[in-house]
């Protein structure tokens, strides 16, 4: 029989719907203009030089790169937006999850055409995120490299601490140890820190032509010992694939650099993946664009959390777990395209018992190895007199605890508020969920 069916409750022809859809449809229009202004590469001269070179772009690199007809799940898209004068779309990198010869594989692309590539502080959290994720996952790394390194107006601030730039190269070492891919296609320049990308990676692919590797490239050479000499003569292609054994393949032009990594990824021993049941995927039985309607433009109203999962979940079927206690915080089991999560959402906030029925939750889901998505809409926790005799910090701690150490996916969507403690108790960003939405 399944899972029980939510009924939603929804008039979608009441007003305040109608005037919530409405007026969220017209911040989806602004979203989307600023989206289009953040992954539109660089000015045009820059662009016109790329294809005068005869080389693609990084989103059309990707493309290529990936299966035919498969989706580039991309990341951090609007990274850097409204900073630097908007001179850094996109923070000048291309990051996300695309499938290469049926394996997912985390994607790394520089855009050449946005300060030749160069990487600022969002530039190297965008780069170092998107490795997090192959790490958790378990997913070969590519990465399509046409980057001069450090932005030298930024580099007292990128270059020496924990989480700035070699924290890049430390990550490839770690995860090359963990027998995780580490693939490098050098399509461009590659200077100075940005040299240790290929150099770091298992196999590296260079264009003839196009692709250079140095430490220190004409200029400082001259500046330091007076030697005169080219790019392409000090760490050009020919020389790193025929002379220093830097790069092991040589490609002709971007398309077939890009087929020579399709081949590398096809010998690849399969995946170790987590066995996972599977059901038929069912669409909801209520439209996905009503949450739309849903979500009130002044984030003081509550939203009700059950008509979320109603549009969220296969089928709109929710197995809920602790109806009748704790009723602050939802919980249950569902389908999401057919794998099997639980969900634990918002409504209200969080005082004792919400927060001892959420850990109970994250105990099931760690023990039958069912990841867990997060919906969250959070004020806090309740304060009070009553409720700090009842030991609501304990109570808190708990459920704080059990996010902690949740060994299972953790997948974060905010939808409303998120403020507070009640951040961290629903799994925000300082508690590693592995990807997290706004």
């Amino acid at each position: 029989m399944g899972y029980p069916k939510i009924v939603s409750k929804v008039d979608t022809l009441a007003v305040d719907f109608v005037a919530n859809s409405s007026n969220y449809k017209l911040l989806l229009e602004k979203f989307r203009m600023k989206l289009e202004q953040s992954i539109s590469h660089g000015i045009e001269d820059c662009v016109c030089k790329q294809r005068n070179r005869g080389k693609l772009l990084a989103r059309e690199r990707i493309s290529l790169l990936i299966d035919p007809q498969t989706p580039f799940f991309e990341l951090s898209q609007m990274a850097a937006i409204n900073q630097y004068q908007n001179v850094f779309p996109s923070a000048a990198i291309v990051t996300g999850i695309g499938v290469v010869y049926g394996r997912e594989c985390v994607i790394v692309a520089n855009d050449a055409t946005v300060k030749g590539g160069t990487y600022i502080k969002e530039t190297i959290k965008k780069h170092i995120r998107a490795q997090e994720i192959a790490e958790q996952n378990n997913l070969p790394c590519i990465y399509l490299v046409d980057s001069g390194g450090i932005y030298l107006l930024e580099q007292a601030n990128v270059f020496p601490d924990k989480y700035d730039f070699g924290l890049i190269f430390y990550n490839q070492a770690q995860m090359s140890a963990k027998g995780i891919p580490q693939i490098s296609v050098v399509m461009g320049s590659c200077t100075a820190g940005g040299a240790y990308i290929p150099a770091m990676s298992d196999e590296t692919i260079m264009v003839k032509n196009q692709a250079t590797v140095f430490i220190g490239g004409p200029p400082l050479v001259k500046a330091a010992t007076g030697e005169e000499i080219s790019a392409e003569e000090l760490g050009g292609a020919e020389v790193h694939t025929k002379l220093s054994g830097v790069a092991d393949h040589l490609a002709k032009d971007d398309v077939d650099a890009i087929r020579i990594c399709r081949n590398i990824i096809k010998t690849l021993k399969p995946a170790d993946r987590q066995e996972l049941s599977h059901s038929e995927a069912m669409e909801p039985l209520y439209n996905v664009n009503e949450i739309y309607g849903l979500i009130p433009d002044n984030d003081k109203k509550q939203i009700d959390a059950y008509e979320i999962v109603a549009r969220l979940v296969d089928g709109s079927r929710f197995h809920e777990f602790k109806a009748e206690y704790g009723k602050s915080l939802v919980s249950g089991f569902a389908h999401i395209m057919g794998f099997p999560v639980g969900i634990i959402a918002n409504n209200s906030f969080l005082n004792s018992e919400s927060a001892l029925k959420g850990a109970h939750f994250i105990e099931l889901c760690c023990q039958r190895k069912i990841p867990i998505v997060f919906l969250q809409n959070i004020i806090g926790f309740i304060v009070g007199k009553k409720y700090e005799h009842g030991g609501l910090a304990r109570d808190g701690a708990k459920l704080i605890h059990a996010v902690a150490n949740a060994a299972v996916p953790k997948i974060t969507l905010i939808f409303g508020g998120s403020y507070g403690a009640g951040n961290y108790a629903m799994a925000g960003r300082a508690f590693n969920p592995n990807f997290l939405f706004m």
